[in-house]
């Protein structure tokens, strides 16, 4: 009767995390994966920057929190196991004017109760690390890394030896009793025990399709990328000061696996769950960001945070002084375009911006409604927590 016993909608790292961890925590456990695009990773898994983040950006205790600090140490490990290229490379995050250092000050302190290792920098330590940077204070986090998240997904996908199914969009989704029927948009239709929600860009879509109010709606921000043309004007991995009221983390400076150097991102509205640029407009799905109260309440909060972001975005010489203020000898010819991602961010209806995973349970289904990064780095222990939640309800 059933094709599976779970059916994971979703084909990127928090999908594949979970059909890894299914099988691995119940061997014989029958696994299908429903992925709508030709290859895995192409959404937010494959279009970041591809830090391993330590954990001290986020609240103690959380799940980010908890995830991110054993996820960071757990994906070291599975790339080194595997042959996956990864380096620890540490990053510093720095503060650039004097009323960003309370707020680098409440950093070291978050990333003390989260149990990650920071040194505190002066100016003259800023420059043993990265020699161009300028900044008035820093902290150095030993434990940040990078690696390639395409290729953990593949290796979780095989290793998993769950069945995927390509060009698979969910269409209808048909909860009874007895389990779960799903049809997907070339005809097919996979019946399971037990369905997964991990489709990131589309997960409050597919958790109406089933029936459930996800109390939420996915609005999809647009962060846009730069790549220096010259590397060697950074070594490693450099952060602003966040501010805490945004789950962004400003334009900061990212050395890749690959040796390059991308510069982003910002965040702007997409047009589009999958809108990487401004030309991507998809009229059906920019009508429902817009139908969410959500989605106005951030405007009008946040409008004139969001301006600064739109400038940076249409203005390469707008985006170039926003990394100047960490790199002073960069120019706009340093610059050139790199490809964009989306993030997909859950929004609840008076507008708050949900700061930390979000899993919700209901009958016969699993659904993980947010989980932007730090997701990547933290794919394995919620892989596991999602596993668990769907081996109970078998």
């Amino acid at each position: 009767m059933f094709d599976c016993d779970v059916l994971v909608i979703g084909g990127g790292i928090v999908g594949l995390s979970t059909a890894y961890a299914l099988t691995r925590a119940a061997p014989g456990t029958r696994v299908t994966v429903l992925e709508k695009e030709q290859a895995l990773a192409s959404h937010q898994t494959g279009r970041n920057s591809g830090v391993i983040h330590s954990g001290i950006y986020y609240r103690p205790g959380s799940l980010k929190a908890r995830f991110a600090v054993e996820g960071a140490a757990e994906m070291v490990k599975f790339c080194a196991e595997w042959g996956i290229p990864y380096e620890v490379t540490g990053k510093l995050v720095v503060a650039t004017a004097r009323e960003e250092l309370p707020r680098l000050h409440a950093l070291v302190q978050r990333g003390r109760e989260n149990g990650i290792p920071v040194r505190e920098l002066g100016p003259a330590q800023i420059s043993e690390y990265e020699p161009r940077v300028r900044g008035l204070a820093a902290i150095h986090v030993g434990t940040t890394g990078i690696c390639d998240y395409g290729a953990v997904s593949r290796r979780l996908a095989e290793s998993s030896r769950a069945r995927i199914l390509y060009g698979a969009e969910v269409t209808v989704v048909d909860r009874r009793p007895w389990g779960v029927a799903v049809r997907t948009a070339d005809g097919r239709v996979v019946r399971a025990r037990v369905l997964v929600n991990c489709a990131g860009l589309h997960c409050d879509r597919i958790a109406r399709l089933a029936g459930d109010d996800p109390g939420m709606r996915i609005v999809p921000f647009r962060g846009e990328y730069y790549e220096l043309r010259d590397p060697s004007l950074v070594r490693g991995l450099v952060y602003p000061v966040p501010d805490p009221a945004f789950p962004f983390l400003g334009v900061h400076l990212t050395r890749g696996i690959d040796g390059g150097v991308h510069i982003g991102p910002n965040a702007v509205p997409a047009l589009a769950r999958e809108g990487y640029g401004w030309s991507v407009v998809r009229p059906r799905e920019l009508a429902g960001t817009l139908a969410w109260p959500g989605s106005w309440a951030i405007a009008r909060a946040h409008w004139r945070y969001g301006a600064g972001e739109l400038r940076r975005s249409v203005s390469k010489r707008a985006f170039t002084e926003a990394v100047r203020r960490l790199l002073p000898v960069v120019s706009e010819s340093d610059l050139r375009r790199a490809d964009a991602g989306v993030r997909a961010q859950a929004v609840l209806r008076d507008g708050t911006l949900v700061d930390d995973f979000l899993i919700r349970e209901a009958p016969r289904t699993v659904h993980v409604l947010n989980a932007p990064s730090p997701a990547a780095t933290a794919s394995l222990p919620i892989g596991r927590e999602v596993a668990g939640r769907a081996l109970a309800r078998l």
